[in-house]
């Protein structure tokens, strides 16, 4: 049955009347310009702890922001209830542009990628040197990561003790990459502390590493007024420790030179689903030029790659070229140690 005469006009169509008297939805958002601006600390069950002014923050994600979410490290603008006394909840509204992420996936096969942790300047990569054995293609998968993310590596050795680092200085000692060997007694001591210390003062740097490594206790020692629960021990027969770190959490570090300590939960496997080999080619400036000779999308680990010629040149170091070829590799083969 036809509601309307067959020739209708406007002033024929009758409008219902808006009962709440509140207004018509729309696609424009505010811009909250007087947002405040704070840091994410952690974040917990979709509650994010930031920092604004020096107070610690609760606050929730604006349902304008869409599936976008907030990690820590992110630096954030929030509205609502800023004074940070208890029972109260703050609003993130907007997410700033991010000048580095370091993102991860479950495994290989896993098409959605994790973002660990926004900004940081820097990914201090933990292994042991002995108990747990150390796994190299694990720390190869954190390089890729770092390389790919825009964050410097920095390997830290633990353990040193039990086992010398020779084996794994050689293996990644045309990396050019930062390293610090510290030994069980150096963490109770604090000796460990003082010298991994010089690599952090003025940055914010990401800790990294499988269970048992010595990590969270570094940071313990590093943060000592913000200690964490650390592992109680590494079982015998998988050769692995036990989470305790379950959140990543940002620490402020003490003293006139600042920086910022990331504590993330231990990793049994670092997925890298979600890279492109081709940029991790520069993080090799030596070998990047050589890549001019390449054919399109080469592997830059088949015959007729340029980077052979570039080498037998003298332009760059052939260990330098199968440092590049053994992270690009590890991306193909499953995680193991």
């Amino acid at each position: 049955m036809r509601r309307y005469g067959k020739h209708t006009d406007e002033d024929d169509i009758r409008s219902r009347p808006n009962r709440r008297g509140n207004r018509p939805r729309t696609n424009i958002r505010p811009k909250h310009e007087d947002a405040a601006e704070g840091m994410v600390l952690t974040v917990d069950r979709g509650r994010l702890t930031c920092l604004v002014d020096g107070r610690t923050i609760l606050a929730m994600k604006a349902r304008e922001l869409g599936r976008k979410a907030a990690v820590v490290g992110d630096q954030v603008a929030l509205v609502g209830d800023l004074s940070g006394k208890k029972d109260t909840l703050a609003r993130i509204v907007r997410i700033e542009e991010r000048t580095s992420v370091l993102r991860r996936t479950a495994d290989d096969d896993d098409p959605y990628e994790r973002v660990v942790v926004a900004n940081a300047d820097q990914l201090a990569i933990v292994t042991a040197l002995a108990d747990p054995e150390p796994r190299p293609r694990l720390i190869d998968r954190c390089l890729v990561a770092a390389f790919d993310g825009g964050l410097e590596p920095l390997l830290v050795m633990t353990k040193s003790d039990l086992a010398p680092p020779d084996k794994l200085l050689e293996l990644y000692g045309h990396l050019d990459i930062p390293y610090v060997v510290t030994s069980r007694e150096e963490l109770e001591t604090g000796d460990a502390a003082v010298r991994v210390r010089e690599f952090l003062a003025g940055r914010v740097t990401a800790f990294v590493g499988h269970s048992g490594v010595g990590k969270t206790t570094l940071v313990n020692a590093l943060v000592p007024e913000d200690r964490r629960r650390v592992t109680g021990h590494v079982n015998a027969v998988t050769g692995r420790g036990r989470h305790t770190t379950t959140s990543a959490l940002a620490l402020p570090l003490a003293g006139d030179d600042g920086g910022w300590v990331v504590d993330t939960p231990g990793v049994r496997s670092f997925g890298l689903a979600h890279i492109d080999p081709s940029r991790v080619i520069h993080a090799f400036p030596d070998l990047e030029p050589g890549t001019a000779g390449c054919p399109r999308a080469c592997s830059h680990d088949e015959p007729d790659c340029a980077l052979d010629a570039w080498v037998a040149d003298g332009h760059a170091d052939p260990a330098r070229l199968y440092s590049l070829r053994r992270l690009l590799a590890t991306r193909e083969r499953t995680e193991g140690d």
